[in-house]
């Protein structure tokens, strides 16, 4: 029985999440749905991460399994085709090493913030991104950020209806980075947790409007209590961006 391994992009919008619900369509269900229409086999299609509802991916990665040995560009091309009309795209299939699993074999995970930084109102970009009409300090949100680096207790930033196991995780990279309009933040963690990088740049954004000071972070993250972090920023902005095994 062949495991194959995909590399999705999705748009995260119309869709619950990545997880398959019974209150709409999850990328998950999608998915398993196209294998079906192809092999005739169900499957669960495991992720290596669970986006919310409204978040994108860029470079997602998955696992199923397979009692047939199609080959793994014919998989590519036949989920393709009975994904339609979802905005779903399998970029890559290969059969996947022995033991491989897409959510514990993953090693880091990366996630990609994008905030748009001007007054006018977005046309292309709308669901895709987050305008902010005030003025942002791109280079205090940066330095703000470093106080985050490392292993910490992210109570401050995590879900309040989060299930994880522990608020304890190890952060390797957050960085904010400006071109023109358009300001970037990059988050890297073995693991995050519910709306955790959601959370992070809802508080940088105080910093970069000169609300709130590196210290005023810091001082949030000590607290370990939800209530005393930023406000949580908007889904349309954060996508999936990179998945290392």
């Amino acid at each position: 029985m062949p495991r194959y391994r995909i590399t999705i992009e999705y748009d995260g919008r119309g869709f619950v999440g990545w997880q398959r619900q019974k209150n709409g369509l999850g990328v998950q269900q999608a998915l398993e749905e196209a294998v079906l229409g192809f092999s005739g086999e169900e499957v669960t299609v495991f992720g290596a991460g669970r986006t919310d509802s409204g978040v994108h991916a860029a470079a997602q990665v998955a696992h199923f399994d397979l009692n047939s040995e199609p080959r793994a560009d014919t998989v590519r091309d036949a989920v393709n085709f009975h994904v339609k009309p979802h905005p779903v795209s399998v970029l890559m299939a290969r059969v996947a090493e022995d033991g491989f699993d897409a959510r514990l074999s993953a090693t880091s995970r990366s996630y990609r913030y994008l905030i748009v930084n001007r007054r006018a109102p977005l046309t292309f970009g709308r669901g895709l991104m987050w305008r902010v009409a005030v003025a942002l300090d791109a280079a205090a949100m940066n330095e703000a950020a470093k106080v985050l680096l490392g292993r910490h207790d992210f109570t401050t930033f995590r879900a309040v209806k989060c299930q994880a196991i522990s608020p304890v995780k190890t952060l390797d990279r957050l960085e904010v980075a400006r071109d023109g309009e358009a300001i970037t933040i990059t988050a890297r963690a073995r693991s995050f947790m519910h709306h955790q990088v959601r959370n992070m740049v809802g508080t940088l954004k105080l910093v970069g409007e000169g609300k709130w000071t590196t210290a005023d972070v810091r001082s949030a993250l000590h607290a370990k209590d939800r209530a005393k972090g930023g406000p949580t920023a908007p889904a349309c902005g954060l996508y999936l961006s990179r998945v290392d095994y």
